[in-house]
């Protein structure tokens, strides 16, 4: 089937007839009958029946006449998207784990674009939808962490989707709390001192478990426990109710309005951050971007980018 054999039968339909159709489309009339034979051979079925009147839609002509205009429908808009004078919109697709770096570096990709039309998005979603949909090419790039604890699980996940893995910097841990927070005066922080504060952490969904979660720590026993799916509402929390998150340490004051701050925190976990990719696709001009101010942000943040 073709999409050629797919405007022969439209162009039949809307003539009426088998000889103005060729006409109209500058082609003999045997040659559009056989093609329209050949279709409906292959399909299976009779979408016109000929009699010395003329042809008319068989039942299953007239659904299959339906279905055949979404197509051409469909194969209209694709050649307007790539094939008029126009300059093609800037495309990218980044999810990503709730970082503010993340955030700070698309703005200034989106900022170092001088296109009059683009088109960008970035989800900051659960660790197992951002592997899925780079998996599946609905983003370029994911960004996650990898520590102790979730590697061999998140890194035999990456190699089943033909992922890859590509570090960006090692953080040590710090926690998010208020300014007001009584912890504040401290410079580094236990989680024993941080038990009688609500720990709040992103929900990772039905099938979430610990080795997808965002946090690389977390306490043993918290009697006080929120879970959140978004960054804006868990930075409220920690303001509203003195709540805590585990974090990478990297801040952005003109995203918390001043009133969150990080403290070390006391241990000797640490997160690899990195951002993956699918190895059968080839990142775009516009991704590619993306990840260098990625590593401007993180390294004027004071972090050592590890080189690939």
């Amino acid at each position: 089937m073709t999409l050629l054999q797919l405007r022969y039968i439209v162009k039949i339909v809307e003539c009426g007839s088998m000889n103005e159709a060729s006409h109209a489309l500058y082609v003999s009339q045997p040659a559009l009958s056989s093609s329209v034979k050949e279709l409906e051979n292959e399909l299976g079925i009779e979408i016109f029946t000929r009699s010395s009147q003329g042809i008319a839609l068989t039942v299953d002509g007239a659904e299959f006449l339906t279905y055949a205009r979404q197509v051409l429908d469909q194969a209209d808009l694709l050649e307007e998207r790539y094939k008029n004078a126009k300059p093609r919109k800037q495309l990218c697709s980044v999810s990503t784990q709730h970082y503010m770096f993340a955030v700070e570096a698309f703005v200034e990709m989106i900022n170092s674009f001088k296109s009059d039309e683009y088109e960008f998005t970035i989800r900051e979603t659960r660790t197992k939808d951002i592997i899925n949909q780079v998996a599946n090419m609905r983003s370029e790039i994911g960004i996650l962490y990898l520590s102790d604890y979730n590697t061999h699980v998140i890194g035999k996940m990456l190699r089943e989707k033909h992922l890859e893995f590509h570090p960006l910097f090692r953080a040590p841990l710090h926690v998010f709390i208020s300014k007001d927070n009584p912890l504040s005066m401290k410079k580094k922080v236990t989680m024993d001192d941080l038990k009688p504060f609500p720990f709040i952490q992103y929900e990772q969904g039905e099938e979430g478990s610990f080795f997808f979660a965002e946090e690389a720590v977390w306490p043993e026993y918290s009697p006080k426990q929120i879970n959140v799916t978004d960054r804006a509402t868990i930075l409220n929390f920690i303001i509203g109710l003195n709540g805590y998150t585990v974090c990478t340490g990297i801040d952005n004051g003109d995203l918390n309005n001043e009133k969150i701050m990080t403290i070390p925190l006391d241990t000797d976990e640490t997160m690899l951050l990195g951002w993956i990719t699918n190895e059968r696709a080839k990142l775009s001009k516009t991704a590619q971007t993306y990840l260098d101010k990625l590593k401007e942000v993180i390294a004027n943040h004071g972090y050592t980018i590890i080189s690939d």
